[in-house]
């Protein structure tokens, strides 16, 4: 047997620079693994297949998605990243489809911060879908809306103006939780969201409204009202009643079903987050303006016949 010798081998034509190292000699003759003909002086006897498996290895896939992820922030830091559009999965994928599409949006600065994406959940037939402001603290820390004290005092508050809290649907106008932490504290602080920052944010709530298909919208607090009815909204001025439906265009995003967020919706009710019981000076009142505007929802319902509420 004769002896084989190690050479440096020259870059394969169409590689990379990376893909030159040492290999073994070609003996004459002797055909490569590719099968294609005689191995040439110079060339990595071990044909495309290894130069097919650095463009494809893990290390370079993850930095083409640094890359992207790059990109992105600087177009957001350019001012033309507030919008989710483009991270909002095809027309046919469901809820399952669109809570894992939205837990890598980047659609506006305040992913950078927060613990994670909190979308929507609860039944997926809902006749009566709620819509908060944004995730809270430990919301943010757990991934679920509503699960830490306010969430606590609406569960309750459905339960008393006649609505059973598993028949509906959970979500927020903003999904990623925004706040400030004071110098010399630990404490996260609750910070609302900017209307640049709804309105980015805006697409997933369009597509969570034509999955669930609600026969009305509850908007809790002041944030939830504008994301529905504009800047204008007054919390104070129109809680409590039957307000006709704005009619949410989907802005044609990829994760539409098509048209107008109109289809089955017959009204929304508006009033207070139910944080702002918590915040109150006199919580009993403010509990019971919570419940007394949810049983106006309630009602509606009822006239509708079935479902939801008791």
């Amino acid at each position: 047997m004769g002896v084989r010798r190690l050479v440096a081998a020259g870059p394969c034509p169409g590689s990379s620079p990376a893909t030159t190292g040492w290999a073994e000699a070609p003996r004459p003759g002797h055909r490569g693994r590719s099968g294609r003909g005689r191995v040439r002086g110079g060339c990595c006897p071990v044909g495309p297949g290894r130069r097919l498996a650095e463009r494809t290895s893990p290390r370079r896939r993850e930095r083409r998605r640094r890359e992207m992820v790059t990109h992105t922030t600087s177009v957001k830091r350019s001012g033309q990243g507030y919008d989710a559009t483009p991270f909002l999965p095809g027309r046919r994928a469901g809820l399952p489809g669109l809570r894992r599409a939205a837990a890598g949006c980047r659609g506006c600065p305040l992913y950078e911060d927060a613990t994670q994406t909190v979308f929507g959940e609860g039944d997926t037939s809902a006749r009566i879908l709620l819509l908060g402001e944004q995730p809270g603290d430990q919301e943010d820390r757990q991934g679920r809306p509503f699960v830490g004290p306010a969430g606590k005092v609406l569960e309750r508050a459905l339960a008393d103006a006649g609505i059973h809290p598993d028949g509906t649907y959970v979500t927020n106008a903003v999904k990623h939780f925004k706040f400030t932490v004071p110098e010399g504290r630990k404490r996260r602080i609750h910070k609302s969201p900017s209307l640049r920052e709804m309105t980015a944010c805006r697409p997933w709530l369009v597509a969570e409204l034509q999955r669930v298909r609600p026969e009305l919208v509850v908007a809790l607090g002041s944030t939830a009202g504008k994301a529905l009815l504009g800047p204008s909204f007054r919390v104070t001025e129109q809680r409590g009643a039957l307000l006709p439906w704005p009619g949410l265009d989907d802005g044609g995003g990829d994760g539409s079903g098509g048209g107008r967020v109109d289809d089955g919706v017959r009204g929304l009710v508006a009033t207070i987050h139910p944080s702002a019981v918590l915040r109150a000076d006199d919580r009993d009142a403010a509990y019971k303006g919570l419940v007394s505007d949810l049983r106006v929802a309630a009602h509606a319902l009822d006239d509708g016949g079935g479902g939801s509420s008791s």
